[in-house]
């Protein structure tokens, strides 16, 4: 969510300093005049809205330039994602991309099933696994995904010893078998 928003304000931002450079631009090479320069800096003296929005509009841009210089500034985790366990002997790390080549080894043991991505999250109360498939389509689609989730299931948690919350089978398509019978006459 954070990430979203960085990139919207980031957005909004710089629409802003493009807006105003265009008005130096057109300061610059004599497009705007000098009295109608001053006619606009008299008018923000004059009245008080525009000068609270000139104060307000500048607060906004420095704001955003600290918060983007700190996310510029500020070093990104030098590790992946991944699970982390303690046991008698020591710590434990299982990295995320490892849980998800586990789950696509379980699901793409099933017959039937064509083109599989994973996408895995980390909970507190275990993980939580979605699976992207295209099938083709001549076995029962419900069958197939239910023994999906179940050995997913079942694999993750013998081999990583990590508990499965949920898994989740999206079946995005369903592909043409490439073998026709021919007919003949």
């Amino acid at each position: 969510m954070v990430k979203v928003m960085d990139k919207l304000l980031l957005f909004l931002y710089s629409i802003v300093v493009g807006l105003i450079s265009v008005i130096l631009l057109c300061v610059g090479f004599g497009a705007v005049t000098r009295d109608s320069m001053n006619d606009f800096i008299s008018d923000l003296y004059r009245y008080d809205s525009l000068q609270i929005t000139t104060a307000v509009l500048g607060i906004v841009l420095f704001v955003l330039s600290l918060r983007f210089f700190v996310v510029s500034v500020k070093r990104g985790s030098a590790l992946p994602p991944s699970i982390d366990q303690r046991t008698e002997f020591g710590d434990i790390r299982i990295s995320l991309e490892t849980i998800e080549n586990l789950s696509l080894k379980a699901a793409s043991r099933h017959r039937g099933v064509k083109d599989l991505r994973s996408r895995i999250r980390a909970t507190d109360a275990g993980l939580d696994i979605v699976l992207r498939a295209v099938v083709d389509g001549e076995s029962s689609i419900p069958t197939l995904t239910e023994d999906i989730q179940r050995s997913v299931k079942e694999h993750i948690e013998e081999i990583a010893g990590i508990p499965v919350m949920n898994v989740a089978v999206y079946v995005a398509n369903v592909i043409q078998s490439g073998t026709f019978k021919s007919r003949v006459e």
